[in-house]
């Protein structure tokens, strides 16, 4: 049963922009902190913003300034705006469901991959 499903990664070039989405079914997304985290090739996965039912948002410090996470709760969806992309930001975006902001809730998302060339 699919409950967390990624969209929007791609190929782009430094400097550009991606849309990641992230729709989830009503019973994972109510109430939940939505979070997004990333994974690079031989890297831990790592928060890179989250946002709870109420709006409050959570930037790590590599990330603020350029992405903007957002969400709609009526359609159950979470939404991360990239810009001013850097080949850093590569990597797997997972979208995550949980409770407490900064922390990972048992809920994730298969992927989308961000590619960023230089």
């Amino acid at each position: 049963q699919v409950q967390l499903v990624e969209s929007g990664g791609g190929l782009v070039q430094a400097g550009g922009s991606l849309r990641l989405s992230c729709a989830a079914s009503g019973s994972i997304f109510s109430g939940k902190v939505m979070g997004w985290y990333r994974q690079a090739p031989g890297k831990e996965r790592e928060l890179v913003a989250d946002i709870t039912s109420r709006g409050n948002t959570y930037y790590a410090d590599a990330v603020k300034g350029r992405f903007t996470i957002s969400r709609d709760n009526t359609k159950n969806t979470v939404y991360l705006q990239m810009s001013s992309l850097t080949p850093e930001d590569t990597g797997v975006y997972y979208c995550n469901a949980g409770y407490v902001s900064r922390r990972p809730g048992f809920y994730w998302g298969q992927g989308t991959q961000v590619s960023v060339s230089s």
